[in-house]
């Protein structure tokens, strides 16, 4: 099963597993589940740590990237295409594409986000 990691859920992944709810780790812990990570959850890390608001440099991520054995999912012009079709349920521009980007690839997403269950046809784990 190939699931796709919420920005949040990486980040309390790498420094605190304990918020990160015990469906979703032994979903992740599973052997056969193949971890995906946004790009665009990338590109959000490091604007957010340009701005103070994240204490996490590029070497953590990376490192995270590979404890975690998630593999990098591309954000391509399809996905950017599907968000002409997502109604207003979140405004936050990172969650709009990882949500875009789920339903295109049809991959669930593993969030503690509620908002992510208002779109149609997007499946959440938590």
């Amino acid at each position: 099963m190939q699931v796709l990691i919420d920005t949040v859920v990486f980040i309390w992944a790498l420094v605190s597993p304990e918020r990160v709810s015990k469906r979703a780790t032994a979903l992740l812990n599973k052997s056969d589940t193949v971890r995906l990570l946004s790009a665009v959850s990338v590109s959000e890390l490091a604007i957010k740590q340009a701005r103070g608001k994240l204490a996490i440099n590029k070497e953590q991520v990376s490192a995270g990237v590979s404890d975690l054995r998630l593999r990098i999912l591309p954000y391509t012009a399809q996905h950017a295409y599907e968000l002409f079709e997502l109604p207003l349920h979140h405004f936050d521009p990172f969650d709009r594409q990882i949500i875009a980007q789920a339903i295109s690839e049809d991959i669930p997403v593993v969030t503690s986000d509620e908002k992510f269950s208002l779109y149609k046809g997007l499946k959440v784990i938590w």
